[in-house]
């Protein structure tokens, strides 16, 4: 019922598999670089298409870089 559409929401070992980097390295950019993640519970959640396009941007390599 129109719920071809949406997009799921991808686990943070999922997003580590995707982008081939650590934990570590993701939490430090949901804390210092504005990646886009949504805390559920004590669970971090996210968009693949939004952390592409956060990539995509920049933003992985910080603001002070650019």
């Amino acid at each position: 019922m129109g719920n071809e559409n949406i997009e799921k929401w991808s686990t943070l070992k999922e997003v580590q598999a995707y982008l081939g980097v650590g934990r570590e390295t993701i939490l430090q950019w949901i804390a210092k670089r504005n990646m886009p993640a949504y805390k559920v519970g004590k669970l971090w959640k996210f968009k693949l298409s939004e952390v592409d396009d956060w990539i995509r941007s920049g933003g992985e390599i910080g603001r002070a870089h650019v």
